[in-house]
């Protein structure tokens, strides 16, 4: 199963890092926050990517060439370009990075990788926030669902949007304001999706988290998959800064993988 990550926008409100490279490549404890997201997939055995790259996506694009030779010794050829690696230190990941348009918006981005993306069930999620969610018992929920998405749903305080929940918590019935501190469940991301909501984004600016999820709704198509435990999005450069005080601990939340 595929994975495609939102990688592409502005990152307006993380100026300080967004100035000079895309939001998903500014770095807790030194690596890209989109390497961290890629690693927590890759813990559950999903590691074939798709990132939907805009904005400064040279840093991503010359990331992911770089890759290897950043982490390994080698030894080259210069006359024939013949590279032997010695000790390679690399990743069992197969990365497609795709330019989705400098301005697309998310449904815009999410709806270009469509061919890449239709021929089966994927996963999608943002290029900003990590967790601890359990990726396998989110497929194996969604697969348990008659619904063509699933969205994780998670607690946080303040400035987003609370969802309104089906009684069993199992349905998205609607979006709506939250107040700071109120505790309700928010869309986390980490969706899983089916192929036929690449027919409910219209163009470039359709955003995913507007017109095709109320169509999902109005269709008793979006499933909500509650996780209780870690999630922290990389907004601002508070969040960066809780990343990053996170890491320095012993057991920072959403690493589960294992050196």
């Amino acid at each position: 199963m595929k994975v495609a990550i939102l990688a592409g926008g502005f990152g307006t409100r993380l100026s300080e890092e967004t100035m000079i490279r895309p939001k998903p490549m500014a770095e807790i404890g030194g690596r890209p926050i989109l390497w961290h997201i890629m690693k927590m997939y890759a813990h559950y055995g999903f590691s074939d990517f798709v990132v939907l790259g805009g904005y400064r996506i040279d840093f991503i694009r010359d990331y992911f060439m770089r890759y290897r030779a950043s982490r390994s010794d080698f030894a080259i050829d210069l006359g024939t370009g013949e590279v032997n690696w010695l000790q390679a230190q690399t990743e069992n990941w197969r990365v497609t990075v795709l330019d989705t348009g400098k301005d697309s918006l998310t449904g815009g981005r999410i709806r270009r990788a469509r061919r890449y993306l239709e021929d089966d069930t994927f996963c999608l999620t943002y290029g900003d926030g990590v967790s601890n969610v359990n990726i396998n018992d989110l497929v194996a929920f969604h697969k348990s669902r008659d619904t063509w998405c699933t969205l994780t749903a998670v607690v946080q305080p303040g400035r987003y949007g609370a969802l309104h929940l089906s009684d069993n918590g199992a349905a998205v019935r609607g979006f709506g304001e939250k107040r700071a501190g109120d505790g309700g469940l928010i869309n986390g991301g980490f969706f899983v999706c089916e192929p036929e909501i690449f027919d409910l984004i219209d163009d470039d600016l359709t955003t995913w988290e507007a017109e095709p999820m109320d169509r999902l709704i109005e269709r008793d198509k979006l499933s909500s998959f509650v996780h209780d435990g870690y999630w922290q999005s990389m907004d601002t450069l508070r969040d960066k800064q809780v990343l990053e005080a996170a890491w320095a601990t012993q057991a920072p939340p959403w690493k589960v993988w294992s050196d």
